[in-house]
């Protein structure tokens, strides 16, 4: 009877030892040691009152073992055997390996359209001229009344007013021609439409510049002109 006492004790006390540690698997291994070195104290006794210092101890040891070993001393999740980052601060996400986890990168903010600028707003004006004259015609006022509007809308706006004539007669006489009819169109822009003075020039360019063959009557009658442009940004 004392035989199965003897081996029926110690059994219950080892569950009991093993069940304690388990039970504590979350916390540190102190507290498995006096689990462990309580129940083997008590296995010690019953051997004999010597074996009860010696059981203390053992069971202290195997207690903090088994606990170590199957426990979780940082609480993330992931038992000390298998932790290969032990001291993780407790709730940090961690991998299978109890180490933390990477902080997950913000995506990146996606790339706004790039707004265009607003393209500039241009206008033009291209004036005719009888042969041999600086007269600017009737029916030419109302492009030139545009120009002015034009630069009124947009009051820092300027604009060079350019004469040119064919290649009839010698280059000074038409060099004076064309320096004419410039300024009889910046006459228009400023007394009649009322643009300021000081945005307007006129130059004259005589016979330099042609755009047509001046072979031809067709031809040397679109070079008697006075142009003139203006952009602005909206």
């Amino acid at each position: 009877m004392r035989t199965i006492v003897r081996t029926a004790v110690p059994l219950v006390l080892v569950s009991g030892l093993l069940s304690g540690c388990a039970s504590l698997v979350q916390s540190d291994w102190p507290p498995c040691a006096g689990v462990g070195g309580v129940i083997g104290a008590g296995l010690g006794a019953i051997e004999s009152a010597e074996w009860a210092a010696g059981g203390l101890g053992i069971g202290a040891l195997t207690g903090a073992a088994y606990c170590w070993v199957h426990g979780d001393a940082d609480g993330d999740g992931v038992v000390n055997k298998e932790d290969d980052c032990p001291k993780t601060p407790r709730g940090t996400a961690v991998d299978e390996h109890g180490c933390p986890l990477p902080a997950p990168v913000a995506p990146a903010p996606e790339p706004q359209p790039m707004t265009e600028a607003p393209a500039p707003v241009r206008v033009e004006l291209d004036v005719k001229f009888d042969f041999d004259k600086a007269v600017v015609k009737e029916g030419s006022k109302a492009d030139i009344k545009a120009v002015a509007d034009f630069m009124n809308e947009y009051p820092r706006t300027t604009t060079t007013v350019e004469g040119h004539t064919d290649s009839v007669g010698t280059d000074a006489y038409n060099q004076r021609l064309s320096e004419r009819r410039a300024k009889a169109v910046r006459e228009v822009l400023v007394n009649e439409y009322g643009v300021a003075g000081d945005r307007v020039d006129a130059v004259g360019y005589g016979e330099s510049r042609p755009v047509a063959d001046n072979a031809t009557a067709e031809g040397r009658a679109i070079n008697r002109r006075v142009e003139a442009a203006v952009e602005a940004q909206p």
